[in-house]
């Protein structure tokens, strides 16, 4: 299936779409280019809610925001989130249900890919209403994301106790 119709099915059944993308083992490649997207489309999603923030405030120009999300978004999250990923496969693996490290990270950066037009929604959002309702939605993007990063190490971990095959 195509990446987008990958992202729709992920709504509403991401283990189904996280066993498709781990059914071959994790690919280092396509996981990172799922969170270097994610991470390109969240630094774009927030534009809207700077510059309601330079308009508001002024003493930092939106160039200086602009370049501050850059970096955070581009080179800092990437790191944060493989830390992440390395949390819950330890986690995990003193549960009982290892995903392996390749899995954590193939369900938490397709996680954050699958919930990409969420965040886009949501910083547009955060750009035209006041802070409780963009917090409103904001919220709703977190329970999609968390939804689809649960079923996929739920995935992740039920691919990794299989029993290999001879």
């Amino acid at each position: 299936m195509s990446v987008g119709g990958d992202i729709l099915q992920s709504w509403w059944a991401p283990g189904r779409v996280a066993g498709a993308l781990l059914a071959g083992g994790p690919r280092e490649a396509r996981a990172l280019a799922h969170l270097l997207f994610a991470c390109g489309l969240a630094f774009l999603a927030q534009w809207p809610r700077l510059v309601r923030a330079a308009a508001a405030d002024p003493l930092i120009p939106l160039e200086a925001r602009l370049g501050g999300a850059l970096v955070a978004m581009l080179f800092l999250m990437p790191l944060v989130l493989y830390g992440v990923a390395a949390a819950s496969h330890l986690v995990l693996r003193a549960l009982g249900r290892p995903p392996g490290f390749g899995g954590a990270r193939t369900a938490l950066f397709w996680a954050l890919f699958a919930t990409s037009p969420a965040i886009v929604a949501q910083g547009l959002l955060g750009g035209l209403l006041p802070a409780p309702a963009a917090g409103v939605a904001g919220g709703a993007v977190l329970a999609l994301f968390l939804w689809i990063w649960g079923a996929g190490l739920a995935a992740a971990g039920a691919i990794a106790l299989r029993p290999p095959t001879a």
